[in-house]
């Protein structure tokens, strides 16, 4: 059966207020004949890159892909392991990929700046959250002046920023602990959000963030663009209950995301259930924490059904929400919109969740729901868990209302809000 999220009423005030900070998808319609097709460069991670946001970038280029509005498109990403190419077959004619800098390394403002030199884009977009460019501090901060370049050079430069310095836990984000140091912190991130705000144009994909730089910043070029859903092409089947239920969690673990609470959750609801359950670790080690989950997986080795993928090639993600019956969010804390909740709304999953931090905001904002748990509490976790895999019903109504939720901002529609942003500085810039 064909999609049909469209034709339902999403439970969410989302929508609602999105107006009075965007122009509406309608309006773009009626006035995007009136500008040219558009060159445009993106500065971002790009599958096969393994990079931070990568899928984020892939899927909203997949959709720039098809809009007429866009003559040109130009990916200043990073270089590849061994220098290897980015596949070539399949991409259409007006995608370009230009692989220019490299993580960590002191010059990458310099080698993007050539390239949109090279290039000429009438507007560039980053793809940006504050380690984008390194985990090193020097090489991260010198990365990021790189939209501050690109509008001295008098091209548009407009920034999606994933995150803010203050929403982020030091501590749970593997980050530090040292008093003097978070006041550090906090003081070189303030210097840098500043400079990142020097672009033409900042979009963060939660209102909450919006308010708090307006208010500390007192900006007026911050614009809220919402995270978007990465689309399904067909209605999931919610009935999905196979004899073995099987457990997702997804993302990079050692930090505010660990998996220890929910592996002892399951093995305590498999005590009190007559049913198999299976739970999968899909994804890697934080960078602050090499090692995690290799030294997660001798702890459990005795533990059967636990299964740890490694990083998840863009193709194969599909196939791991479709086949798993409920998606966890083992979160101590957290630092910018959700992809993961996203995605599994968009493969009409019910989830098992902390209600916390920009988790609680897309719940309120969005219209998720989801079976709620105090971080850190193994009681808590394994009744959430229980009550989704034992009651069917319970799991349905969960898993319809995300999809639903991740239907009403389909990333088609979140592409026609960049591409009248796009359109707005470009002719401002003229």
């Amino acid at each position: 059966m064909k999609n049909n999220a469209s034709s339902i009423n999403r439970p969410s005030k989302f929508v609602a207020d999105l107006p009075k900070s965007n122009p509406t998808i309608a309006h773009h319609k009626e006035v995007s004949t009136a500008y040219e097709a558009q060159v445009v460069a993106i500065v971002s991670p790009y599958p096969p890159s393994k990079g931070t946001l990568n899928e984020y970038a892939f899927h909203l280029i997949e959709q720039f892909k098809q809009k007429g509005d866009i003559k040109e498109i130009h990916i200043i990403t990073d270089i590849l392991p061994d220098n290897k190419a980015y596949p070539a077959k399949d991409r259409p004619k007006n995608l370009f990929i230009h692989p220019v800098w490299s993580f960590n390394k002191m010059n990458t403002a310099v080698k993007i700046k050539k390239s949109i030199n090279d290039i000429k884009p009438d507007v560039v977009l980053y793809n940006l959250q504050f380690l984008s460019f390194g985990d090193s501090k020097v090489a991260a901060t010198l990365g990021l002046l790189s939209p501050l370049m690109t509008k001295w050079n008098g091209i548009p430069s407009m920034v999606l920023l994933h995150n803010i310095i203050e929403t982020v836990d030091y501590d749970s984000a593997g980050i530090t602990q040292n008093p003097i140091m978070k006041s550090m912190y906090n003081f070189i991130g303030k210097q840098i959000t500043k400079i990142i705000l020097s672009a033409n144009l900042v979009g963060v994909t939660i209102p909450k963030y919006v308010h708090i730089l307006e208010k500390k910043y007192g900006c007026k070029n911050v614009a809220l663009l919402p995270h978007g859903s990465f689309e399904s092409a067909e209605t999931p089947d919610f009935d999905y209950n196979p004899e073995v239920r099987k457990i997702l969690t997804f993302g990079k673990f050692g930090t505010y995301k660990k998996v220890e609470n929910l592996i002892e959750a399951m093995i305590e609801v498999r005590s009190l259930v007559d049913f198999p359950i299976e739970l999968t670790i899909a994804g890697t080690d934080n960078p602050n924490v090499k090692g995690y989950l290799q030294n997660v997986k001798e702890k459990y080795a005795d533990t059967e059904g636990i299964h740890f993928t490694g990083y998840v090639e863009e193709e194969d993600v599909a196939g791991l929400f479709s086949s798993s019956t409920i998606v966890a969010f083992d979160y101590t804390s957290t630092t910018g919109s959700s992809g993961v909740l996203h995605q599994a709304g968009s493969y009409g999953k019910a989830v098992m969740l902390p209600n916390i931090g920009d988790l609680k905001e897309l719940i309120t904002e969005e219209g998720y729901t989801g079976e709620y748990f105090t971080p850190d509490s193994i009681p808590e976790m394994a009744m959430a868990m229980q009550k989704l895999l034992t009651n069917n019903d319970h799991r349905k109504r969960n898993a319809k209302q995300n999809f639903v939720a991740a239907n009403g901002l389909p990333m088609s529609d979140i592409a026609d809000w960049y591409i009248m942003h796009f359109q707005k500085l470009i002719t401002e810039n003229k």
